[in-house]
């Protein structure tokens, strides 16, 4: 099957050549046919699929008609990130190249927001928005939503970790009852699948994958290190030649931070974006990255989701996540597009847990393809700690700092004895008073307790 197969216009069939692609995707065959006869679709399926062309490519035939209004947008899609909305800006861009006639806007936080209002007030045809930016725009009366006849809600399963459930069906309630819906996720939990069952009229599912299942042309790696050889090992598996480029993800910002210091001090060529950047040093970190002079990213997960940045060799979770669904997401960022990667997870013991959730999401065990030659230095670092440990435990009863501890013990000791006693000496002198003068005020002598 060709994309000419699939009913697309002439001038787009151009413009997809030109892109250098000639056979649909999976979930490309199944969405795009579909969409152009107007109904529902629901799209399972993991990243680096074609997703976002699938729904981009009959977006832009089924807008070629009709003509956009002042602060009306015709199509709207929500996407859970800056990153990625600017991502399907770009795909419009590339696909739409011969519909002059076609107009879009992007609708996002870290923008001045009196460009995006002068966008809106000519007319759209096709807005990209995060949640966010678009409820306030709202409510601050700037835009209308009663002439959208088409919604894309784009990884919804990431909108829900992120909390925009709620303002994703605050949208929906605004846009016309009869409309267009597509819902495209790599995951399919029960939040989702109640959003689909609320907003999306008899919809055709198209499931390319099983949900939440990972990439097979991706090679997973376990790397089990100590929390303090976590830095040794990432610089390993980053100096080994068959990284060429790479994206580390963790979990935090502050991580981010003095990861990209420690690597650049050891003179890896590092950039780095997280949610504390504005966004246009993000942009600038990326566009370093997609031109080679960085080739290795930083990030946390708000680059997780939706970035296409080809070439990507390696993914390293320095930090395993707190989502399993995640790590899908993770690593999902190489292996695009038929192409081959390895993804490398660093665990601690304290991992554990994080890590069987995960091999539970995803229906198999990390690390069977084996392990890497900083993997194998980490484990041949544990095996000999274990001896000194040993070692140390049968020299410490001579040692002094043994002695120490013992001292120390004996000092939590007595005062918890001093503690128990006073009880003991305050009820012996009240049973002395009872066998004296109840007119006596004065002290009790010692001697008379003696025997009570």
């Amino acid at each position: 099957m060709t994309f000419a197969d699939l009913g697309l216009s002439d001038e787009l069939l151009r413009a997809v050549g030109d892109a250098g692609y000639d056979t649909p995707t999976p979930i490309q065959k199944g969405a795009i046919t579909p969409t152009l006869m107007g109904k529902d679709l629901i799209g399972i399926a993991q990243t680096g699929t074609g997703k976002t062309a699938s729904f981009v490519l009959p977006m832009i035939d089924i807008l070629a008609e009709g003509r956009s209004r002042a602060r009306m947008p015709r199509s709207l899609i929500l996407e859970p990130t800056r990153e990625l909305a600017a991502q399907v800006a770009e795909n419009f861009e590339k696909y739409g190249k011969y519909h002059p006639g076609l107009s879009m806007a992007l609708l996002i936080g870290g923008v001045q927001m009196g460009d995006q209002i002068k966008q809106l007030e000519k007319g759209v045809d096709v807005l990209i928005a995060t949640p966010g930016r678009l409820l306030d725009l709202f409510e601050r009366g700037k835009i209308l939503l009663n002439g959208c006849d088409l919604l894309v809600i784009d990884e919804a399963d990431r909108m829900l970790d992120m909390g925009f459930i709620p303002d994703i069906e605050s949208i929906c309630q605004k846009l016309p009852r009869n409309r267009q819906t597509l819902l495209f996720s790599a995951t399919m939990p029960p939040p989702i699948k109640k959003l689909a069952d609320q907003f999306l009229t008899d919809p055709k599912t198209v499931e390319v994958a099983r949900a939440a299942s990972t990439n097979e042309n991706i090679e997973q790696r376990l790397v089990k290190v100590s929390p303090r050889d976590k830095r040794s090992a990432l610089r390993e598996i980053l100096r080994d030649e068959s990284t060429e480029t790479a994206i580390v993800f963790c979990n935090k910002k502050v991580t981010v931070r003095e990861l990209a210091t420690s690597l650049k001090r050891s003179k890896f060529r590092i950039g780095q974006i997280q949610g504390d950047m504005d966004q246009s040093n993000r942009i600038a970190e990326l566009d370093r990255f997609k031109s080679g002079e960085i080739n290795i990213l930083v990030a946390s997960d708000v680059a997780a989701r939706g970035l296409d940045i080809k070439g990507v060799s390696t993914v390293v979770n320095y930090d395993v996540p707190w989502q399993p669904d995640d790590y899908v997401h993770r690593i999902g960022r190489t292996g695009r597009a038929g192409a081959t990667g390895v993804a490398y997870t660093l665990a601690t013991p304290s991992d554990a847990e994080a890590i069987e959730a995960i091999e539970k999401l995803i229906g198999q065990m990390i690390g069977k393809t084996g392990k890497t030659p900083a993997g194998d230095a980490a484990d041949a670092k544990d095996k000999p700690a274990k001896p000194k440990k040993t070692d140390m435990a049968e020299k410490k009863p001579a040692a002094k700092p043994k002695k120490t501890r013992a001292q120390s013990e004996e000092r939590d000791e007595k005062p918890r004895r001093s503690r128990e006693e006073p009880p003991k000496k305050k009820d012996s002198p009240a049973r002395a008073r009872e066998a004296v003068d109840d007119d006596w005020n004065g002290p009790v002598p010692s001697f008379l307790s003696i025997g009570v």
